[in-house]
């Protein structure tokens, strides 16, 4: 078991997630059952995997869970550009958003690696 706030993508999450939460909530009123909800939830599950995983015995058992922390992270990636594509909100805070998932995802990655480099 490793202390999660003290791994620096735990932090990163984090704010991914209150940004999520801020940007989403100027989305259409319609959107609410759709990407409001969606964005939301997958940016709390790429903190919630990392620290869970985090809290299981050892390395091996910590990799599936930033696996599925890296797979919301696409998936918010993905949902964002449709929202920019589908007109539903423009503006620097959804771009900022979008920033923000790139890093956690390439730090989700980097951590990948460095994980099982280590065996």
């Amino acid at each position: 078991m490793r202390d999660a706030n003290k791994l620096r993508i735990v932090a990163a999450a984090e704010a991914l997630a209150v940004n999520t939460y801020r940007v989403t909530a100027h989305f259409p009123r319609d959107e609410r059952f759709g990407f409001t909800a969606q964005l939301r939830r997958a940016a709390v599950s790429i903190g919630s995997n990392i620290v869970e995983g985090c809290h299981r015995q050892g390395n091996t058992a910590l990799l599936p869970f930033l696996h599925h922390a890296l797979g919301s992270a696409s998936e918010m990636h993905f949902q964002l550009g449709l929202v920019c594509r589908l007109g539903l909100f423009d503006g620097p805070e959804l771009e900022a958003v979008r920033d923000e998932t790139d890093h956690v995802r390439r730090m989700l990655i980097r951590l990948i690696v460095t994980i099982r480099k280590r065996g």
